[in-house]
């Protein structure tokens, strides 16, 4: 993943295009938004509004608290 960055610092043109696609690329191998987050010293919004804006279709909250477990 991308070095840290100053959180704050305003990213725009090619910067934001390849974090969004590293990120992108996180979320989709099962990183957390919050995960991704902190691997880039960003906010939980920044990172979601970023996947948002590219499309990605984003996770419902929490994942799988039951099912295969209970049924074992």
């Amino acid at each position: 993943m991308t070095e840290t960055i100053k959180r704050g610092t305003r990213l725009s043109g090619s910067e934001r295009e390849q974090l969004a696609g590293e990120l992108s690329k996180g979320y989709a191998e099962g990183k957390s938004i919050r995960a991704l987050a902190e691997e880039t010293g960003r906010s939980y919004g920044f990172v979601h509004r970023l996947l948002s804006e590219n499309d990605v279709t984003l996770r419902s909250r929490g994942g799988a608290t039951r099912g295969k477990a209970r049924q074992g």
